[in-house]
C-alpha cells in the first residue's frame, strides 16, 4: 500500500495555517504542524478528525520566533519522516506601527518570526528534499510584501525580505527538482481581524488560499507558479 505524502505546515492552528492544514488532510497527505498554542492544536485536532477519517495529523507546540523553538519542531518532524513532500512556510506575526516612532525591538521581533522561521525549517528540510530530487516548498508572504503599509512598517520590512528569501531559494533549486512557489494574500478572514468592524464577505475565505497551495501543488513537476498574488474582490483593506 502507497504511504501518504508527507505535508509540513508551520503556524498550523489558526488562520490560513489551519485551513491549509484540514485541506491537506483532506487530500490524503500526512501533515506534521506547530502552534504557540496548546489549546488551539488541540482544537484542530478534533476539526482535522471530522474532515478525514483516520486523519494523520502530528503536532507539537512551540515558538518557531526561536531558534530553538525550530531546532524543537524540526526534531519533532524528522521523527515523524525524514522524507518531506510539502512544505508551507505559514508562521508569522503583524504588530501595527510606523518605522519613526513603533517600540524598540519591532524589527527584530518581526524578522524572528516572518523571516527567521522560514529561513531555518527550509534549511533543515532542504537537505533530504536535494537528495531526492523532489519537492514543493511554499513561503506565506503578503502584499506587503511588494506594497509598502505605513501602518506596518517592520512587518512590511519582514515580508519584503521573505519574497527575496523565496526568490533566491527558488533560483538556487531550479535544477534540484525543487519547486518553490511565493503566496502573496491580502486580507483574509481570521480571528486575528477580530474587532474590525468590517463584515466577513469583505475579506478573502482563508479556505481558498488553501486550496490555492494544493491546486498549485497538484500541477506536474514540469510546471513551477512562482509566485500568486490574491486579493479580496473590493481590493484591499
Amino acid at each position: 500500500m502507497e504511504s501518504n505524502k508527507i505535508a509540513i505546515v508551520t503556524a498550523g492552528s489558526r488562520g490560513i495555517g489551519r485551513a491549509v492544514v484540514l485541506k491537506l488532510l483532506a487530500g490524503g497527505f500526512e501533515v506534521i504542524t506547530c502552534s504557540r498554542s496548546k489549546t488551539k492544536l488541540e482544537a484542530l485536532h478534533l476539526d482535522a478528525a471530522r474532515v478525514a477519517k483516520n486523519s494523520a495529523l502530528h503536532s507539537i507546540p512551540v515558538d518557531l520566533s526561536l531558534k530553538s523553538g525550530v531546532d524543537e519542531f524540526l526534531h519533532f518532524a524528522n521523527g515523524i519522516s525524514k522524507e518531506v513532500d510539502l512544505l508551507v512556510n505559514n508562521a508569522g506575526g503583524f504588530v501595527p506601527g510606523k518605522l519613526s516612532d513603533e517600540p524598540d525591538g519591532a524589527l527584530e521581533d518581526m524578522i524572528d518570526i516572518n523571516l527567521y522561521s522560514a529561513y531555518r525549517v527550509t534549511r533543515g528540510i532542504l537537505p533530504a528534499m536535494i537528495k531526492r530530487k523532489t519537492g514543493h516548498i511554499f513561503n506565506m508572504c503578503s502584499v506587503a510584501s511588494v506594497t509598502p503599509y505605513v501602518s506596518g512598517g517592520s512587518y512590511c520590512i519582514a515580508k519584503f525580505a521573505l519574497l527575496g528569501f523565496s526568490k533566491v531559494l527558488r533560483e538556487e533549486m531550479k535544477d534540484q527538482g525543487i519547486r518553490v512557489t511565493s503566496i502573496l494574500p491580502g486580507a483574509t478572514f481570521s480571528d486575528s481581524w477580530e474587532g474590525v468592524d468590517l463584515p466577513e464577505e469583505r475579506f478573502m475565505a482563508a479556505d481558498d488560499i488553501a486550496a490555492t497551495v494544493l491546486n498549485t501543488y497538484n500541477l506536474s513537476s514540469r510546471t513551477v507558479v512562482e509566485e500568486i498574488m490574491l486579493r479580496p474582490q473590493l481590493g484591499d483593506i
